[in-house]
């Protein structure tokens, strides 16, 4: 996914502080048990590691249900397979890696709405998530795939265990 300027607008901005209040108040209408966390993409890729991370930061926090996790990756290969897997009447929250301008390095993009996974590299995959979290983990360019290839593990890391850590917060998992 590539957050461009128009489609940032559509979304709140934040930073790590931020995300603690968006799974909040997610937490005040739903319970972690009516939530499936779908963390997507690979650990092949530097850049796209983020959401396995996470996934697998979630289940160390005690989230029962979390698709996308280092050991088994929701990625573009099997992300429609592995969504058909989610129970009926699931609430879905998509965190993806993405692309954005150099000023949203770091931040996260967060919504009460689907992302569109792997768009910075031209994919095309469905629509998921009833809400969805966009983390920025490097800047645009001409060449999204060297990029997410190259983008610093230190910085993929920090922000899976930002996105975990405000999840457990948020729905009351953590201290």
């Amino acid at each position: 996914m590539a957050i461009r300027e128009e489609e940032s607008r559509k979304r709140r901005k934040m930073d790590a502080g931020g995300l603690a209040a968006f799974f909040r108040e997610i937490a005040e209408v739903y319970s972690a048990e009516k939530l499936t966390f779908l963390c997507i993409g690979t650990d092949r890729s530097t850049g796209d590691a983020l959401g396995p991370l996470t996934g697998s930061r979630l289940l160390e926090y005690g989230f029962p249900n979390v698709t996308g996790t280092l050991p088994s990756p929701c990625d573009a290969d099997n992300l429609v397979q592995r969504i058909t897997e989610i129970p009926e009447g699931q609430i879905i929250i998509a965190i993806d890696a993405c692309l954005g301008p150099p000023a949203a390095l770091g931040c996260y993009f967060a919504a009460a709405q689907p992302l569109r996974p792997a768009e910075s590299v031209g994919l095309r995959l469905p629509a998921v998530g009833n809400y969805s979290l966009a983390a920025i983990v490097d800047v645009n360019s001409p060449r999204p795939y060297r990029t997410l290839q190259t983008t610093p593990l230190y910085r993929v890391i920090l922000m899976a265990d930002q996105i975990a850590l405000a999840a457990a917060h948020g729905f009351g998992l953590t201290d």
